[in-house]
């Protein structure tokens, strides 16, 4: 890996390909910190504020109305602290990987306005595309069940992105990330089969699955894909006879205008396996996935699903911002309820209830255990209060929420 960076490093130098003219479409990280990502009307109102000498200490909060799921995943929390980091304001947050419901507050801003106000653009992207990755990992997570679920989509998005998209995908519940580099921020080993190109290339199935074998570490699954050039079943069958105990797996990733009725080719394909005596050999099943279709096909799919585009390109969760208190009076706009607010979750049976922040709480009404501050301090004028999970902790507090939750999959 190290000596195709280094490859790769003096082509783009020898042909001046490293040129600041060659550039993204992105923006970095001071770009954001400084205010450059913001709506016109924020930098507007900041030099009013600023030039009129105005300074008002505020309570924001964060909310989702609509919610198609009914439910969402809370996620984009490291970046936003990271973003915070320093500036003189306190952060009250759920836990990232929360399920939360319309107009629950998942994060509340305390501080003077003119401090955070150039940033409201910048968190509210961060938490919306993440929370909407993650949560429609989640609804997949949910239809598959047991079966292995893996990210396929970062090649659908912009890559500047990328890392984001595979560790939301991540924490709603996929398995596994492919790309190299969410892997590597994720600190798991990237997944993959093969694609349809090295069969091409090689000329055929055989010739690439040896090809396969030869070179890349054996602790990397074989898993063929068994629809370049011919039927399924006879592909499976050719894929079988080609590496016998070695082969794990074969992935169909029949392009929908081919497919016919995707359940009969795996019918069809998992009685030829067994006849041949390959029972042991899985099938998983890519190619315009996404939860109503693993739903359809569970029954047939013993190996897995790789999910592509139907997880990076979710509809994103459509929080706003909204001042909820000035100088310690409720304040909101029409729409939205005033003053801070306590989001409690019982500890026993995760029921929840959003009360007034001064307003004191005993135990649950429901079944009588403890209830706590789901929305608590996580930090204290700029600085974090405690360390943050890892996206494996994180998503085991996913897993636990929508397993007790028993969310219907609508």
């Amino acid at each position: 890996m190290r000596k195709q960076k280094a490859n790769l490093l003096k082509i783009l130098k020898d042909n001046n390909l490293t040129s600041p003219r060659h550039k993204l479409f992105t923006v970095n990280y001071e770009d954001i910190r400084s205010g450059k990502v913001t709506d016109a009307y924020f930098e507007r109102t900041h030099r009013i504020l600023e030039t009129k000498k105005i300074k008002k200490r505020v309570r924001a909060e964060f909310t989702a109305k609509n919610l198609p799921s009914g439910w969402g995943i809370f996620t984009g929390l490291e970046e936003i602290l990271g973003l915070f980091e320093g500036l003189p304001i306190n952060i009250r947050s759920v836990p990232e990987g929360s399920v939360f419901k319309p107009f629950q507050p998942v994060m509340e801003i305390e501080g003077f306005y003119n401090d955070f106000d150039l940033l409201e653009t910048a968190v509210l992207g961060l938490m919306c595309q993440s929370s909407g990755i993650a949560t429609k990992s989640a609804r997949c997570r949910i239809a598959a069940g047991s079966l292995k679920l893996l990210s396929f989509g970062a090649r659908r998005m912009h890559p500047a992105i990328s890392p984001m998209i595979e560790r939301s995908s991540y924490i709603g519940g996929c398995d596994g990330v492919a790309l190299v580099k969410g892997a590597e921020v994720l600190q798991i080993p990237p997944v993959g089969t093969m694609p349809h190109s090295l069969v091409i290339i090689m000329g055929s199935l055989t010739s690439a699955l040896k090809a396969f074998d030869e070179i890349i570490e054996k602790d990397v699954p074989r898993v063929a894909i068994v629809d370049t050039f011919g039927d399924e079943k006879f592909e499976a069958l050719e894929a079988a006879n080609c590496l016998h105990d070695r082969l794990d797996a074969i992935r169909i990733d029949t392009p929908s205008s081919r497919r016919g009725i995707l359940s009969e080719i795996l019918t069809e394909v998992r009685w030829e396996l067994n006849q041949a005596g390959f029972e042991k050999v899985k099938l998983f099943v890519s190619g315009g996935i996404d939860e109503a279709e693993i739903l359809n096909l569970r029954e047939y799919v013993d190996g897995g699903f790789g999910i592509g585009t139907s997880i990076s390109s979710a509809s994103v969760v459509d929080y706003s911002m909204d001042i909820i208190d000035i100088e310690g009076k409720p304040v909101s706009k029409k729409g939205k309820l005033s003053g801070g607010k306590h989001l409690l979750r019982c500890n026993d049976c995760f029921s929840e209830e959003v009360i007034p922040i001064d307003k004191p709480y005993g135990d649950c009404d429901l079944c009588g255990g403890e209830m706590s501050q789901h929305l608590a301090s996580v930090m204290e004028n700029g600085e974090k209060v405690k360390s943050l999970p890892s996206a494996k902790e994180i998503q085991n507090y996913v897993l636990l929420q929508i397993d007790r939750f028993s969310l219907d999959l609508k």
